[in-house]
């Protein structure tokens, strides 16, 4: 029982125990008992609003992202007041969710053929990975599969589900179009190593790998693709629909061969660090200060 439901108990109309020896019993402190909670401040009720909005345009933004967002327009506020403010409202960024590629206990896991291997031409490897797109009542998987050497993406699918249909057909369609590769690399996930799709390789002569332990950089390389797409489907508007989610991935190369969000981002983050740093060696008597308070005089 939490604090909360023992408050709940005390009553005061009870005449054979005083509050002070129900909350005694009930292991609360008078305090505690008698204290109201204070409403936020009209200042910090205004910067939630603004905080909701910049979320509603900036789903992927956590707190920090958040501060230097708000500072861009003017607004003083400390990661730690937003960051409380945030988990208030229950805002948190949206990212790629965990659990993506699980394995299945079933299938067969194949050997790693990249290790030492020199990727410089079209159609030597393909590789695939599942991300996800929230949408307003949900999220839906995007499987994207792309040529490693040229980073192109070949073909993508969504589906609301994690079963291994949606990837089958982009596999079909990448195939089609591209004809095959030479080697097919993807995760351990049972999507990639489902029969469906495992067949579908070995039919048309395609070598297959599969990371294994420590290849975290070969996922990296292979979710260069998905979550830019995401990131530009979602700073743009929320989905509220598979029809707009399509939409809006259909349109995102042409977006990304401008000079789109990805590279406005990444434009803004070295833009801050360049100038807190140049603000680091211009601030003359940092280190002064710094050791005055730890007692130095010098």
């Amino acid at each position: 029982m939490n604090r909360g439901e023992r408050k709940a108990l005390i009553r005061r109309d009870q005449p054979e125990l005083s509050l002070s020896r129900q909350c005694e019993i009930l292991a609360i402190s008078r305090s505690s008992f008698y204290y109201t909670p204070r409403g936020e401040s009209p200042a910090n009720l205004a910067l939630m609003r603004r905080i909701d909005e910049l979320f509603l345009k900036y789903p992927f933004y956590g707190s920090r992202q958040m501060v230097r967002q708000l500072r861009r327009d003017g607004v003083r506020a400390g990661r730690h007041r937003v960051r409380r403010l945030m988990r208030l409202m229950g805002l948190a960024a949206i990212y790629q969710a965990p659990r993506t590629s699980d394995p299945h206990p079933l299938h067969r896991v194949y050997p790693y053929l990249l290790k030492g291997l020199a990727i410089n031409r079209p159609n030597q490897v393909w590789c695939a990975d599942i991300t996800y797109i929230p949408v307003s009542r949900g999220f839906l998987y995007l499987v994207a599969i792309m040529d490693w050497a040229t980073r192109h993406v070949l073909a993508w699918r969504l589906s609301n589900t994690m079963d291994a249909g949606f990837c089958v057909e982009a596999l079909n369609d990448a195939l089609t179009r591209y004809g095959r590769p030479e080697i097919f690399n993807t995760d351990q996930g049972s999507q990639f190593t489902s029969f469906e799709f495992t067949g579908i390789l070995k039919n048309a002569g395609v070598a297959i790998s599969m990371d294994g332990r420590g290849r975290c950089m070969d996922n990296l390389r292979r979710t260069y693709a998905a979550p830019p797409a995401r990131r530009f489907l979602l700073s743009h508007r929320a989905a509220v629909a598979v029809a707009e989610v399509r939409g809006g991935l259909s349109a995102w190369p042409d977006r990304r061969l401008q000079g789109g969000t990805n590279h406005w981002r990444v434009d803004q983050l070295l833009q801050h660090r360049q100038a807190s740093f140049r603000a680091r060696r211009l601030d003359t008597g940092r280190g002064l200060r710094r050791r005055a308070a730890r007692g130095f005089d010098g």
